[in-house]
């Protein structure tokens, strides 16, 4: 049987992926640098001055890269925490998860200078778990008043994990302090190769899981009752769904930072472009956290000349007002 895609879907889907090409090829020419999108353009087909190159190709593609990605990680982890929860307010970076795999991060960082960057994944992945534990633990699961309770418990962990962190940062060694205070500002700055391989990974890691999830997240939206009864183990799904979006979240973190609001506003900006089923929704999702992180990487060095402000500082802006309407929105929703 074929499978059908609704037009709509279709079209937005097709719409946002030549949005991000637009987004790369602007990255590619913008930059305190003067070489323009001409120049870039021809030092990656290799006929350009060695200058041009070594911008284009080892500074600039790799940063659209790694926003690229990092960002489309990101926004499918907040929409798969979102489906497990079944909380609209679910995001990595708000509840504390992201927190949590920058803390673990900043561990490894400030304590032990001489661990490989290969670690920060690993250490993220435990953190941010922990963290998840937790505010399930805390939250009440499925009970009445839950997700209030998930998203102040989170808010509250995140505030705490906020605080450890400026005290280790308070009292490591100056050079390592400074290294982390760029990453923990959600900055594509320094991106490498390395990172981008890494993300390449992880990307092609959740192409699969998101292949895997569309059909349990569709039977949970019906309820856990419906779930059951199409022969779904609700708890271990929900589980392996939480697990997925930490694992995303993590290496999306570890190598851009905790980017605040991307896995809160993409899911819900999917879903207003085009209403889809659970499959094509991860993927609409994905375009829309990688436009956003790409946008804000791209403003953040189109509007303020040769100062750098990181792509998480833009978000943060733009985020917290959208925040503060989808609350609205949710209050209005639940009192109606």
């Amino acid at each position: 049987m074929a499978l059908e895609v609704p037009a709509r879907a279709a079209t937005a889907l097709a719409l946002l992926c030549g949005l991000l090409l637009v987004l790369l090829l602007a990255s590619l020419g913008t930059g305190s640098t003067a070489i323009g999108l001409g120049e870039a353009l021809s030092a990656l087909a290799g006929s350009a001055s060695d200058r041009a190159t070594l911008v284009a190709t080892e500074f600039r593609l790799p940063r659209a890269l790694t926003a690229l990605m990092a960002g489309g990680l990101l926004a499918v982890s907040g929409a798969l925490l979102q489906g497990t929860t079944r909380n609209p307010l679910a995001d990595p970076a708000l509840v504390g998860v992201s927190q949590g795999a920058g803390l673990a991060v900043i561990v490894l960082v400030v304590l032990v200078p001489a661990a490989s960057d290969a670690w920060r994944a690993p250490a993220a992945f435990g953190g941010g778990l922990a963290v998840a534990g937790v505010i399930l633990a805390l939250s009440g699961g499925e009970a009445r008043g839950a997700q209030v309770r998930f998203l102040l418990t989170g808010i509250g962990l995140a505030a705490f994990l906020a605080a450890a962190t400026t005290a280790i940062l308070t009292y490591g060694r100056i050079t390592e302090a400074h290294e982390a205070l760029g990453w923990l500002s959600g900055s594509v700055r320094a991106a490498a190769w390395d990172e981008v391989r890494r993300l390449v990974l992880a990307t092609l890691a959740a192409a699969l899981l998101c292949a895997m999830a569309a059909r349990p997240l569709a039977a949970l939206r019906l309820g856990e009752d419906v779930a059951t009864g199409l022969g779904h183990r609700v708890a271990r799904v929900r589980t392996g769904l939480l697990v997925a979006s930490v694992a995303l979240a993590s290496a999306s973190v570890a190598v851009a930072g905790p980017v605040t609001f991307v896995g809160l506003l993409a899911p819900h900006a999917a879903r207003r472009i085009a209403p889809s089923g659970p499959g094509l929704h991860l993927a609409l999702t994905w375009c829309v956290g990688a436009a956003l992180v790409m946008g804000a990487d791209l403003a953040g060095r189109a509007a303020f000349g040769t100062a750098h402000v990181p792509a998480g500082l833009v978000t943060a802006l733009v985020g917290a007002p959208c925040f503060a309407l989808l609350m609205l929105r949710t209050q209005r929703k639940d009192g109606s």
